[in-house]
């Protein structure tokens, strides 16, 4: 039996120059800065014209580095009609860095987007690298963020965030019993989480990075398309309503053989009744039409349903 209803959408975090300074270990490196070059201003337009191809309005989330060295870029994915979304400065750890250097950076982005999207402020955030702090969901809430796609406690099904959770490392200079206690759940907050997934994201299998030593780039595009289409179809058959969110980067899709990928995988979608492609914030909006947050929850600030 077919899904009744399916939204289906890309995310394209801009990580271009910004992940090789914050994330790839390409800092010092003139060739890996070329290879974000490449990204912002080959892999850009490429995506563009794909989207317009299918008439897809995604989301770009995009780090305030790519935002200002690539400005004719980004005014092309604007003007096209996409959302645009937060991802940092320079692709920072948020875990390596303190509460201020987090605020300042959440700050001066926010501040930026919504000055080069004619004071339409972000709406949704992705932690560089998908990694965040104790401290992630309260600033994000703080700002005002309606939701976030960094977190993994589902694949198909969006959710609302808790604030902090809290669990025991194991300490073997300790007692067994120091550890051997259960997570803490926190407290369920206003704040959607579309989830992310490392499976469904083009960058571990096919991007190279020379310092990771488990770094791939070579995986065949035509196994990764099957690996999302069988994801897809278990949703298809098992669930009645899912979201679908994929995660691509211009470093990556950008490249031929993955545009390609993605060209036969969107019309093998479309075979399917009752998909629509949305941008995130869409995903996020119609969940929470249809999910009350917890009653005293603490909303983003000014929401308004």
């Amino acid at each position: 039996m077919p899904a009744k209803r399916v939204l289906i959408g890309f995310g394209v975090d801009v990580d271009a120059v910004a992940g090789w300074l914050g994330s790839y270990g390409g800092e010092n490196s003139p060739l890996d800065i070329s290879r974000g070059m490449y990204a912002g201003e080959v892999g850009v337009p490429r995506l563009l014209r794909l989207f317009k191809k299918y008439g897809i309005t995604t989301t770009w989330f995009i780090p305030g580095h790519s935002l200002e060295t690539f400005p004719k870029e980004m005014a092309a994915v604007r003007d096209a009609g996409h959302e645009i979304g937060l991802h940092g400065y320079s692709h920072e750890n948020p875990v390596a860095m303190s509460l201020q250097q987090q605020k300042d950076i959440l700050d001066h982005t926010y501040k930026l987007l919504t000055e080069f999207n004619g004071g339409i402020s972000p709406k949704g955030s992705v932690a560089p690298w998908w990694e965040t702090s104790k401290e992630g969901t309260e600033l994000l809430l703080d700002k005002g963020i309606e939701y976030d796609h960094s977190s993994m406690a589902h694949d198909s099904q969006a959710y609302y965030m808790r604030d902090t959770d809290s669990w025991t490392k194991i300490d073997y200079t300790s007692s067994a019993a120091a550890w051997m206690k259960p997570l803490t759940k926190g407290n369920e907050t206003g704040l959607v989480c579309i989830p992310a997934n490392w499976y469904l994201d083009d960058l571990p299998p096919m991007m190279f990075i020379k310092s990771s030593p488990n770094s791939h780039g070579w995986v065949n595009s035509r196994d990764v398309e099957q690996l999302w289409k069988d994801t897809f179809t278990y949703c298809y058959r098992q669930e009645e309503e899912f979201i679908f969110p994929i995660t691509i980067h211009p470093d990556v899709s950008g490249r031929p053989h993955v545009l390609l990928m993605l060209e036969r995988f969107i019309e093998w979608v479309n075979t399917h009744e009752n998909v629509h492609w949305v941008p995130m914030i869409d995903m996020a909006r119609e969940f929470r039409a249809k999910n009350a947050p917890a009653v005293g929850a603490k909303m983003p600030h000014g929401f308004k349903q």
